[in-house]
């Protein structure tokens, strides 16, 4: 049984998500919060596996909550604002609903919840070195950029592009900016998949269209967008290892 606790300040906010969670008989609402102080009272009380957080409230933001606590439950925030998406990507929210909340969304995050709780209670080897905050290309991130703001599957990223302290992201045809180095994403992002190609560029391995030989022994490849990208000589080497060529 998951225990959850529902901070937010808005009565009917907190009614219809109880109302949509009870479709969820292995989730639990303990309690709920109208603010800050009262959910980090709830929180000590009950150690509750999940918090739903809302983010403005007033007073204190849902943030400061999360910068409060020692030990953090899974955050699943709600809230009326996308302006926050990315912000609660860097907390390493669970998900994002956006309010009104819809049925297949909370679904979406519930079945989230269910695989981090499988993933938190697997036997861990002691042998392998395992990193909890690697994405899979099955997860979703929040990418937002000015007053635009998506939910997009990793899968669907076929680059990654340094721009100073920024990276450029590229999906479809959208290329919106965050402001995360390429080191911080090549950390996060697995191996298998992404590929850092040079200092400037992560590549998608999955969404290479054509792979040609490059001046200096490196190589140049074309992405199913059409962006043409160098790999340097020396990941070149490292490139056809993973690849087998």
């Amino acid at each position: 049984m998951v225990k959850a606790v529902i901070i937010d300040d808005e009565r009917l906010a907190r009614n219809e998500l109880k109302k949509l969670l009870s479709d969820y008989p292995e989730i639990e609402v303990v309690a709920e919060a109208t603010n800050v102080g009262e959910g980090l009272e709830k929180i000590e009380q009950l150690n509750p596996d999940l918090i739903f957080l809302d983010i403005q409230m007033p007073g204190k933001t849902g943030f400061d909550l999360l910068s409060e606590l020692d030990r953090t439950p899974h955050v699943i925030f709600t809230t009326a604002y996308d302006e926050y998406a990315l912000k609660a990507f860097e907390v390493n929210a669970l998900d994002y609903l956006l309010k009104p909340v819809e049925p297949k969304r909370l679904a979406d995050a519930i079945q989230k919840l269910q695989m981090q709780e499988e993933k938190d209670n697997a036997p861990v080897n002691p042998n392998v070195n395992v990193n909890r905050s690697i994405l899979s290309e099955n997860d979703q991130v929040f990418v937002k950029d000015g007053e635009r703001c998506w939910f997009v599957k990793l899968n669907e990223i076929r680059l990654f592009e340094s721009v100073g302290n920024y990276a450029k992201v590229y999906f479809g045809v959208n290329k919106p900016l965050i402001l995360k180095s390429l080191n911080a994403l090549e950390e996060r992002l697995d191996e298998k998949t992404f590929f850092r190609a040079n200092r400037k560029h992560i590549v998608n391995l999955r969404l290479i269209e054509k792979i040609e030989p490059y001046f200096n022994g490196g190589l140049l490849l074309e992405l199913k967008g059409g962006e043409k990208i160098e790999v340097s000589r020396r990941q070149t080497v490292k490139f056809k290892e993973m690849m087998s060529l």
